[in-house]
């Protein structure tokens, strides 16, 4: 049972983590090849980051064909049907959460199923979570939302404690996975519907004295 679980979780946060890949492709006009290219390590970098760091290798997003279809099945829908999705209100920005919450709480289960300590399968989660934001966003030159002033990182790892807390409590795995998806995915849209964000450190540039008179 919870083998099928963290496999739906890893395939439908990969799927939705796909389209925010893809969707990103499209914004930057990339091609066919680039839009699947941006999908698959959009849906794939944070699951293979995970199953390198626990041992289960070859990791699942490698081994597995059905990560792959799904990630090709995201990229050629937001290729040909991007006017539909860009129809939704900030669309990258939902499927990022979505894929966010999904993925934060499969990864923790997955660390936890592998018999990591509590803390360390916690962090592992947000790992899970943002990796593939991490990557999609470098690949098309853009500074990583998980570095900017926004509640990201921080909201993958309340989802990931959800589940951990939930296994030290011997809590039902289907009904703390949810919660923890639930709580993630709450956090991040709030944080993008009303700006909520962590402090900013404060810089004041110096006068440039060279250039007066």
């Amino acid at each position: 049972m919870m083998h099928m679980l963290l496999l739906v979780l890893d395939l439908v946060g990969t799927f939705v983590f796909a389209l925010s890949g893809g969707l990103t492709a499209v914004r930057r006009r990339l091609d066919l090849f680039g839009v699947l290219v941006l999908s698959f390590a959009a849906g794939n970098a944070g699951g293979i980051t995970r199953d390198v760091l626990i041992g289960a290798t070859p990791p699942s997003a490698i081994a597995d064909w059905r990560y792959l279809a799904v990630s090709v099945l995201a990229g050629v829908i937001t290729f040909y049907r991007y006017e539909t999705i860009e129809r939704l209100r900030n669309p990258v920005q939902l499927s990022d959460a979505a894929g966010l919450a999904l993925f934060a709480v499969a990864g923790a289960q997955k660390a936890l199923a592998y018999g990591l300590n509590p803390a360390m399968a916690a962090l592992l989660g947000m790992l899970t979570g943002i990796g593939g934001g991490m990557l999609r966003d470098v690949l098309v030159s853009q500074i990583p939302t998980v570095l900017r002033a926004d509640l990201y990182a921080v909201a993958a790892l309340a989802g990931a404690v959800v589940v951990v807390l939930g296994s030290l409590l011997q809590l039902p795995p289907m009904a703390t996975t949810l919660a923890g998806a639930g709580l993630c995915f709450g956090l991040r849209y709030m944080a993008i519907r009303h700006q909520w964000h962590l402090p900013v450190a404060r810089y004041a540039e110096k006068p440039d004295t060279d250039s007066r008179s």
